[in-house]
């Protein structure tokens, strides 16, 4: 059995592939800020995507994408900003935030999650 950071890595690593395969050019992988850590960022069709990628192996405690609460969705926003203005990028370019959901074997691409 792997432990959690194993198991997150190899969720991430899937979610690539898988955002790849839709047209998504991976740019970063795991940006972490004082504020926080996006999981993914990436480019697709003019967007600048950042991802959050949530695994779990059942529904016993809901689907994935409802671990992404308003706290973790405003955390993930402030490292955003935080990315933009390191990498000294507009704020007026189209953004969006994308959820990751992998749910056992399945993977879902939750557009404009938040």
């Amino acid at each position: 059995m792997r432990n959690q950071r194993e198991r997150g890595m190899a969720a991430e690593t899937a979610a690539c592939r898988f955002l790849k395969l839709q047209g998504y050019e991976i740019l970063e992988r795991n940006f972490t800020a004082k504020t926080g850590e996006i999981d993914i960022i990436a480019r697709q069709d003019g967007w600048l995507v950042f991802v959050e990628v949530k695994y779990r192996q059942n529904t016993a405690y809901g689907y994935p994408g409802e671990a992404v609460n308003v706290r973790k969705q405003n955390r993930i926003r402030r490292t955003a900003e935080v990315y933009l203005k390191k990498k000294g990028w507009s704020f007026a370019q189209p953004i969006r935030f994308d959820v990751v959901e992998i749910l056992g074997k399945k993977i879902r691409v939750i557009k404009h999650a938040f």
